[in-house]
Formats: structure tokens, sequence, C-alpha cells
């Protein structure tokens, strides 16, 4: 039985990985910084008929990284799967987000899955096997405005996913990137708390909010993602990058057929109504709100 490690298992896609995984005929133990907030995984595993074995792991110690992989190394032999989903988000424009705004971010999404990844390497390139699924996000290949440190640390987590398949290929180790939309997770509640210290970019940040407001309204559950990464890990047809949940596939395509002269022209329409009909235009996704009393409204900005 191959044995998984999941990071941030205690919620959302993480939780919804680790289940499947069990499900799926995986050992899995389910990482998380306090053992003491996993009562819902706990649960919602007994209630699927399956265990998932919680381990203390916070992302941005390496020392606890390091001292989880081993325990699970010398309690199961060896560690097969890594799923790399842990993640924080802090949204802002570039002028108002701090530099320790973008630090904070990347040392749980960047750093945390080269933690991770440095750990459990040694032992699958021993045995010349292995699967490592990072979980990134369609903020990743498309940057929107008042997304800076979370959509920066993305396209970082592109980057570092597409040198590692490449430098991990060549010992049988499967590497795979999946790229969410907008997907029902407790992150999206802290998606409204952004700077706005210099009240000059009230515009973007409203777009998009109104991008999140019309995505929740569709949003894909956890467990469709975790679907996905189960796919990923178990396809004998692999591919790197994987699109999934609410507006990803949709974004990627508009984003891969316009121009950038297209995209940064977008960003400085005045109207909001011009931004959405041609926001609809390119990528085939209406966010536009919903007319008067017929719901979807925006959600306002909250400083941080």
């Amino acid at each position: 039985m191959d044995v998984a490690l999941v990071t941030g298992a205690n919620s959302g896609i993480g939780r919804a990985t680790a289940i499947r995984l069990a499900s799926g005929g995986f050992r899995v133990y389910g990482g998380m910084r306090d053992l003491a907030s996993g009562g819902k995984l706990a649960a919602m595993a007994e209630a699927a008929g399956v265990e998932v074995r919680p381990i203390r792991l916070d992302v941005s110690d390496e020392e606890l990284v390091r001292s989880a992989v081993a325990q699970i190394i010398e309690d199961e032999g060896g560690v097969d799967v890594l799923v790399n989903n842990a993640g924080i988000t802090e949204n802002g424009v570039v002028e108002e987000s701090p530099a320790e705004s973008f630090q904070r971010v990347f040392d749980v999404n960047v750093c945390g899955i080269v933690r991770c990844v440095a750990a459990v390497l040694p032992h699958m390139r021993e045995r010349r096997r292995g699967g490592i699924v990072n979980i990134a996000s369609i903020a990743g290949r498309v940057a929107m405005g008042a997304q800076a440190p979370y959509a920066t640390s993305k396209w970082a987590v592109e980057g570092l996913t597409e040198g590692l398949a490449q430098e991990v290929a060549g010992h049988g180790i499967r590497v795979a990137l999946i790229e969410p939309g907008v997907t029902k997770t407790p992150i999206f509640a802290k998606a409204t708390n952004v700077p706005a210290s210099t009240h000059a970019y009230e515009a973007t940040y409203r777009r998009m909010f109104q991008f999140f407001a019309t995505g929740l309204q569709s949003a894909t559950r956890p467990e469709e993602v975790a679907e996905v990464v189960h796919g990923a890990l178990t396809t004998d047809d692999p591919k790197l990058r994987y699109v999934c949940s609410w507006g990803a596939a949709e974004l990627a395509a508009g984003r891969r057929a316009m121009t950038d002269e297209d995209w940064v022209a977008l960003g400085g329409l005045e109207s909001d109504e011009d931004y959405y009909r041609e926001f609809s235009r390119l990528t085939g996704l209406d966010i536009a709100p919903a007319a008067p009393g017929a719901g979807r409204p925006a959600p306002a900005p909250t400083s941080a």
C-alpha cells in the first residue's frame, strides 16, 4: 500500500484530498500545524470509512518538516506520495503590499514546498519511484490585479514545479501541478482583507472582489479538486498541469489566446461596465454584477 503525506490536511482541498487518497487505497498521513484542529478531518474520514493519520507538520518550520517525514519513513518504510497543499493568501496591489507580505506568503507557498520536497526526495530517489503533487492556482497562470503577493507566489510554484519535474524524471518520480480556479475553501474568507491604503486602486479591488463574488456562486467543491489530484497520481497517461474548478479552464484558454497588450489594456478601462464586457469577450466568463435585486453582490474591500 502506497503511503501519502498531504500537507495542510485539516481543511479545504487538503482535507478532501487526504480522504480521497485514503478511499483510493493509500495509507495517508495528514500534516497539520495544530493536531487539535484536526477534529473535522477525523470525523469526515470516519464517515467515509477510512483512516487518515494526523501528524504535526508546519511547512514553514524545516525541523518539523524533516521530523514528520522521518517519522513516517520509520513507521511505514517510506513516503511514496507527497501532496504539497498547505498555503496562505494575502492580496493587494503591488504599491500597497509591503515586502513582508510577500515574504510571509512565499515562506509558506513556495519555501514550504521546497522544504517538503527536499525531505522526501532522497528516499524517493533511492527507491526510484514516487509522486509529488503541488497545489498551485490559476492565479499562477493568469495574474489579475490586486492579488500581488498570492499570485506572485503561485507563479513561483509554477516555475519550481516545471523545473522539478524535469530534474526527477530520470529517477522514476512523477510530478504534477494542480491549478484550481475558485473553490469553496476557507482561504476565500481572507481574500477581502487588503491594504487599500492609498485609495488609488478602488476599481482594481472592486473588480477582483466581483470576480470572487461571481465565482463563489458556482465554486467547485474541494472534493472535485481532490479527484483531480487522485487522477494525476494514478493515471497511466500523466501530465504536468491540470486545471480544474470554476473559471480556471476559461482563464487559461483566454489568456493564451489574447496578447499581453490585450491583458494590460483591460486593466486600464475606466468604467466597470466596459471592464466586465471586455473581460467576458477575452475569457468567456461573465462576471458582471447581476441586476439590482438579483443577488451576486461584490464584497467591499476590508483593510488588513
